[in-house]
């Protein structure tokens, strides 16, 4: 279906949810054909602040196992990590051989808040434009499967996403001074990214672009793409069967009121 005005389509939410299940379900079985194979899979989430990634991570992992895919959201640098070539706190965060690692930003953020905001120097910018294909290079010349995803949101949207969070008090711990920040300073964060992409936009680990002025589609989009990069298999494994419980050889609990127990809050729901 075709933008229209430039808008993207919206999803029946019956036709989301369904389509959302069947994806999250072969992400379950890519899930197990890479801790089977021994891959290791690196996908990074960039974009500007509410362009839609942590929504997009969180239906991803839905039905994960947190110890195969693990998501990756550091919090700024520490004083020692400063003084640390850039991409060191990175590297143990990589995955060993059968792991999938999300980063929810990454080292882009040299390129991005970081330049934009002047927390790095412009020597230490245009290194960083020099380092990052090297890098991502060595990382796929050693078996690394990455993928890196860019969720494009329009100023309106990103704006109204603010407002939004702003007025709802479960949300509100997603908007910092720096996301605020971002507001005035749109057009120098388009010419950061575009310079971002110029240098690191490269065969091996190429940029894909997603369009996320509407989260739902944003989502089925990324995960639907994910999933057509790797080649993996359905290799789950037989149905498991229950054993039948043995008899009982004289086992007693112990009292209940020898042991503290939460007390029972949702017994005062049904008065």
């Amino acid at each position: 279906m075709a933008k229209q005005d430039g808008k993207q389509p919206k999803v029946k939410n019956k036709v989301y949810e369904a389509e959302l299940f069947r994806l999250q379900a072969e992400l379950v079985k890519m899930q197990q054909w890479i801790k089977v194979t021994g891959t290791r899979l690196v996908v990074i989430f960039e974009g500007r602040d509410a362009a839609g990634k942590g929504g997009s991570i969180k239906r991803i992992t839905a039905y994960l196992n947190p110890r195969v895919a693990r998501i990756v959201a550091l919090p700024a640098p520490t004083e020692r990590e400063k003084t640390q070539w850039y991409f060191q706190r990175y590297v143990p965060y990589l995955p060993a051989a059968g792991e999938i690692a999300l980063f929810d930003r990454s080292w882009y953020n040299r390129s991005g808040v970081e330049r934009v905001m002047g927390f790095c120097t412009l020597e230490e910018y245009r290194r960083f434009l020099h380092q990052a294909p090297i890098f991502e290079r060595l990382l796929v010349e050693d078996g690394i499967v990455l993928r890196k995803y860019w969720f494009s949101v329009s100023d309106e949207e990103q704006q109204r996403r603010f407002q939004s969070r702003l007025s709802d008090p479960m949300r509100r711990w997603k908007l910092s001074p720096m996301d605020l920040e971002s507001i005035t300073r749109w057009e120098e964060y388009s010419r950061a990214k575009d310079e971002m992409m110029v240098h690191t936009d490269i065969p091996e680990a190429p940029w894909y672009v997603v369009e996320s002025d509407n989260k739902k589609t944003a989502r089925l989009n990324v995960i639907s793409h994910l999933l057509s990069t790797i080649p993996y298999e359905d290799v789950t494994t037989p149905p498991l069967k229950l054993p039948d419980r043995p008899a009982s050889r004289g086992y007693m609990r112990p009292p209940k009121d020898t042991q503290t127990h939460v007390p029972d809050f949702a017994a005062t729901l049904l008065r």
